[in-house]
């Protein structure tokens, strides 16, 4: 095998896997399209809990009484 034979060889691979990856970021694009995030509120008991914890901490004797997004 030649080095024209390997460099041939490599060409065609590396087009092979850029070609693999613009397809499959394609059908991310669509996938993202098609399903989008859902907005979530800050309603989870465990980022409360954590953030509670976390304002006690640096603010000892302080109770959280209401979160709230700002936006």
């Amino acid at each position: 095998m030649g080095s024209l034979d390997l460099l041939l060889m490599c060409l065609s691979a590396f087009i092979a896997v850029f070609v693999l990856l613009s397809v499959l970021a394609l059908i991310m694009r669509v996938i993202i399209a098609v399903f989008p995030e859902k907005v979530q509120l800050v309603s989870d008991a465990a980022v409360l809990a954590a953030l509670a914890t976390v304002v006690s901490s640096v603010y000892p004797g302080t109770k959280v009484t209401k979160v709230e997004e700002i936006q």
